[in-house]
């Protein structure tokens, strides 16, 4: 049972951000660190990825574990109420991801997710990211 109204729950969830979140702005500050420049959120790519190196050709979208349910992964737990609709979400977000990211690749850029517990280990995150896009 919710404790709030749903006004007030509906006003919690719009301040949620979609982009310049926290782990997404630890992913550029290391892209930037290791010499690349990008551009951010090209409306024209499918998906709008989060972190675009147009001159490498790859992207990089970094996912929050929880709206992204990140398989296996202790942030990515369901909520008890209202479970029919979480479920509904959560598949249509892993659909539209995998929908995304097939399309990114059939135009024949690079794919590269991070997880939002993956930037919890900073150095482990930096030699895959630098390995990525020095392939």
């Amino acid at each position: 049972m919710d404790v709030i109204t749903p006004a007030e729950r509906s006003a919690l969830m719009s301040r949620i951000q979609g982009k310049n979140t926290k782990p997404e702005i630890l992913v550029r500050s290391m892209a930037h660190s290791l010499g690349y420049r990008f551009r951010l959120h090209r409306r024209d790519l499918p998906g709008t990825p989060d972190i675009v190196f147009p001159r490498l050709g790859k992207v990089i979208l970094v996912h929050g574990c929880f709206w992204h349910q990140h398989r296996g992964c202790k942030y990515a737990y369901k909520p008890k109420s209202n479970a029919l609709f979480w479920e509904k979400k959560f598949t249509g977000n892993r659909e539209r991801d995998n929908r995304d990211t097939r399309a990114l690749r059939k135009l024949g850029w690079s794919v590269f997710t991070v997880w939002e517990c993956e930037t919890k280990n900073v150095g482990k995150l930096l030699s895959r990211l630098d390995a990525f896009l020095k392939r």
